[in-house]
């Protein structure tokens, strides 16, 4: 059984796909890895890509869904390892010591879920920093889920979790990904901190194309599992967080 499935979920990505599956060669070899695909059913080269590469890929789909998060759901439930990693089209394994890294970690540290920092990067290819550097995020060494009552703390791709714990998303909620995090870590026994980056995350996603949305649907997740008057003070913290990150962090 593998210790470790990642998770790519793409849709009409062929710009994109190629460099996240090079990202996962470069680490090697890997016989505790399984590498699953899914496609909600692209018309462009996409299929083509996966093709190139099946002898690398564990399991592949193409299929129509209901959007990323029910792709992800598709993922979960086709994911037969210890650990889920989602990275999708786009996002990068940061270099080739990670997964041999992680995998280690995993072995050794014995916990339900592992996070670390991500690195942004553009579609360009320019380098944007650390998340927790280039937005109010900062990142806590001992993350609980009472940390995400302002927030995603943690990069969605630099968050792994026991699948044993991972619940599935709900589809209709373009904040899903805080909701899912909380979730794990809520019902994880341990949590682990790893001292290495563990992906380049592509900027520009779901979440970022409608914004607005977003801020909505991640008050509503925050509110249930922090309370509505809770929610409703936090966000006026989030806002004078972010006009404070603006105002002491100089213009490029």
């Amino acid at each position: 059984m593998p210790r470790l499935s990642i998770i790519t979920v793409t849709y009409n990505a062929e710009r994109f796909l190629e460099r996240t599956i090079q990202s996962i060669l470069a680490c090697g070899p890997q016989p505790e890895l399984e590498y699953l695909v899914i496609d909600g059913g692209s018309g462009d080269g996409t299929l083509e890509i996966v093709k190139n590469h099946k002898s690398h890929i564990s399991r592949w789909i193409s299929e129509p869904d209901r959007g990323l998060y029910d792709a992800m759901n598709k993922g979960l439930a086709m994911a037969s390892g210890d650990f889920v990693w989602f990275l999708n089209a786009g996002d990068e394994v940061y270099d080739a010591t990670v997964i041999p890294a992680l995998l280690h970690a995993i072995d050794t540290q014995q916990a339900d879920v592992y996070y670390s920092d991500a690195l942004f990067v553009e579609d360009g290819g320019r380098v944007v920093g650390l998340r927790s550097k280039v937005t109010p995020h900062t990142l806590p060494r001992h993350l609980t889920w009472r940390d995400m009552a302002l927030g995603m703390k943690v990069c969605h791709q630099a968050f792994i979790a026991r699948r044993s714990i991972a619940p599935t998303y709900p589809v209709d909620n373009l904040s899903a990904d805080i909701d899912w995090e909380i979730r794990c870590l809520k019902a994880a026994r341990k949590i682990v901190f790893l001292e290495f980056i563990l992906c380049r995350y592509l900027t520009g996603g779901l979440s970022v194309q409608r914004h607005r949305q977003s801020l909505m649907d991640r008050f509503k997740v925050l509110a249930d599992h922090f309370g509505y008057a809770a929610t409703v003070w936090n966000h006026g913290r989030i806002l004078l967080r972010a006009a404070l990150f603006r105002i002491n962090t100089p213009n490029e």
